[in-house]
C-alpha cells in the first residue's frame, strides 16, 4: 500500500520529453510531406507523357517538351525535364529518372530522400 501513495504519474521532465519526441516527428512530417507530394506530381506527369500513344516513338526533344509543359503547370521542383532519360532496352523504351531531394531540417541536419523509376513508353505511335 505504501507504493501506491508514492506513484504520481508523469512528471514535468517526462512530459517535456514526450512533447519533444512528438514535436520532432511533427517537424519531420511537415518537411517530408511537400517532397512526397512533389514526387507524386512527377510520377503522374511522367506516366501521362508515357501513356500518350503519340509519344511512343517520339524523339527525346519532343518528350522533354511534353514533360516541360507538365512541369510548368504542376510547379515541380527537385527534377528538371532534362534529367529524365529515355532508356532503350529489348523490352522497349522507358522514361527513366533518378534524383534525390534534400530538405534542411534544423541546424546542420538535412533530410535526403532518393527517388527513381522507369516508366515504359507506349508502343503505339507513328
Amino acid at each position: 500500500m505504501r507504493m501506491r501513495n508514492r506513484q504520481r504519474g508523469l512528471g514535468w521532465f517526462g512530459l517535456l520529453f514526450v512533447l519533444g519526441i512528438i514535436a520532432f516527428f511533427a517537424i519531420v512530417v511537415v518537411k517530408c510531406l511537400p517532397i512526397y507530394l512533389n514526387q507524386m506530381k512527377i510520377a503522374s506527369s511522367i506516366n501521362k507523357v508515357a501513356a500518350d500513344p503519340e509519344n511512343g516513338k517520339a524523339e527525346v526533344v519532343v518528350l522533354r517538351k511534353a514533360l516541360g509543359r507538365y512541369w510548368d503547370i504542376e510547379s515541380i521542383d527537385y527534377l528538371t525535364p532534362a534529367e529524365v532519360r529515355v532508356r532503350r532496352t529489348e523490352g522497349g523504351r522507358f522514361l527513366s529518372y533518378e534524383y534525390e531531394a534534400r530538405e534542411h531540417l534544423f541546424y546542420n541536419i538535412s533530410l535526403v530522400i532518393e527517388f527513381a523509376d522507369d516508366v515504359p513508353l507506349s508502343n503505339v505511335g507513328s
